[in-house]
């Protein structure tokens, strides 16, 4: 295992900055701050560092996956609406070739029929949903120890 910390970019799409107040039913009460500070703590405890953004815009979610490749060892993703539509995020995942873990607060799997597909988990390695803000850090945790497994760090 390498000394080298490893880098993380954890990106939360539209309407994610609303956490805590948005449908806690659904959603939790957590912000998404606070979300953030678990996953970052997780992060820190693993030997990696965590950058957390927070967009409404599809393109800046593309514009920073592109800009991913070199910077960070993988991205962990909560695209919020676009998860379904993205066709763009998709292949911005599969061009970047830094492996992407899809991660949901909510089991997009057991809520309307429109949320049931994900048209960008074919160009990630893994997904995590339903464990509200507990998913950030299992994700953390998941993808430290998928770049571990394949001597990354």
């Amino acid at each position: 295992m390498s000394d080298a910390r490893i880098k993380l970019l954890f990106l939360s799409g539209p309407n994610l900055q609303l956490l805590g107040t948005r449908e806690p039913a659904i959603y939790g009460h957590e912000t998404l701050e606070t979300i953030y500070e678990r996953a970052w703590a997780r992060a820190l405890e693993l030997n990696a560092d965590m950058d957390g953004r927070q967009t409404n815009h599809e393109g800046t979610i593309v514009d920073w996956i592109g800009e991913s490749y070199g910077f960070f060892d993988a991205i962990l993703l909560n695209p919020g609406a676009y998860t379904h539509t993205s066709l763009a995020i998709h292949d911005a995942i599969a061009g970047a070739g830094v492996p992407t873990i899809e991660v949901h607060l909510s089991n997009i799997y057991a809520r309307e029929e429109f949320r049931r597909h994900s048209v960008i988990a074919s160009a990630c390695v893994g997904s995590i949903v339903g464990f509200r803000g507990d998913g950030y850090v299992l994700a953390v945790e998941a993808v430290v120890r998928y770049l571990r497994a394949r001597g990354k760090h």
